[in-house]
């Protein structure tokens, strides 16, 4: 069956939501935010009655976003990865985002930005792939044997990151230094970002919280903004009541001021949210 392709456009801009997979959270829902009541859980449910099964579990969707316009496209994260990446220890891989772009028309060779919201790596799995060399007929090697390189897996684009997050990749995951970050600098592709950056469609926005260097994308065209979330919201509870605490925010009170600041311009202009872990891919603020 071929992947659907959601996509929503604002004024010349086409946002399209890249799915990757999805499956169960790694622990209870109620754990991940213990402040949340009974009449919050059964309103986010009514919101987003996909985010749960008939276990009661926490259903996710792993997504990333192609942000295309005249200007350029953007790749916003990178999804779980293939069956080796980092992620493989707790979520559904190997992902389906190479396919989820052939279905959308995009080459990964022609996208010439990615942005990447943080560094977990449930959203930076495809971002720099394996990529298995020649077999081997001297030196060292047995013959016939295989060596490995990593390389990005968009060639051509420029990998963005805020460098707080880079900052603290030893915290988050030291493993990506190896994986991610150090081919990226080899092959000349990593950008660090130092707060609010313009890029060639919409601008990054530091969302601090969720992690130190958190990133979120906003793009504004013909009257209405999309707000590309990463994990500025991993749920509806979220959206319904942001005040509520993820446990697994590095500073829960900065998430919060985040989360605040950015759904506060849905009151000036219709803002539509790109969520990666929504059952839907696009919702209304």
């Amino acid at each position: 069956m071929p992947l659907s392709v959601p996509r929503l456009r604002i004024g010349s801009t086409e946002i399209i939501a890249l799915t990757d997979g999805e499956g169960p959270f790694f622990s209870p829902r109620a754990e991940a935010f213990p402040e949340a009541t009974p009449a919050q859980w059964a309103e986010a449910d009514r919101y987003d009655p996909g985010a749960v099964d008939a276990e009661g579990r926490w259903w996710l969707q792993f997504r990333a976003y192609a942000i295309r316009s005249d200007k350029g496209l953007t790749v916003v994260d990178a999804g779980i990865g293939p069956a080796d990446s980092p992620a493989a220890s707790w979520a559904p891989v190997p992902g389906t985002l190479p396919e989820s772009l052939a279905a959308a028309g995009i080459d990964p060779a022609e996208v010439d930005t990615v942005v990447l919201t943080h560094l977990h790596t449930d959203h930076v799995g495809w971002a720099v792939v394996t990529e298995e060399a020649a077999p081997s007929t001297g030196g060292n090697a047995s013959p016939g044997s295989t060596t490995s390189s990593r390389r990005p897996y968009f060639p051509n684009a420029e990998y963005l990151l805020q460098r707080a997050e880079f900052d603290a990749l030893d915290m988050l995951n030291p493993q990506l230094r190896e994986t991610l970050t150090d081919p990226l600098t080899a092959a000349g592709r990593l950008r660090l970002l130092d707060g609010d950056t313009p890029l060639r469609t919409g601008h990054a926005i530091a969302t601090p919280g969720h992690t130190p260097g958190h990133q979120s994308v906003l793009v504004a065209d013909g009257g209405e903004l999309v707000l590309v979330t990463g994990d500025l919201l991993v749920h509806a509870l979220q959206l319904l009541h942001p005040e509520l605490t993820y446990a697994h925010e590095i500073d829960p009170e900065a998430a919060r001021h985040s989360r605040e600041r950015m759904l506060r311009r849905a009151t000036a202009t219709p803002l539509h949210l790109a969520t990666p872990h929504l059952t839907e891919p696009f919702n209304p603020a």
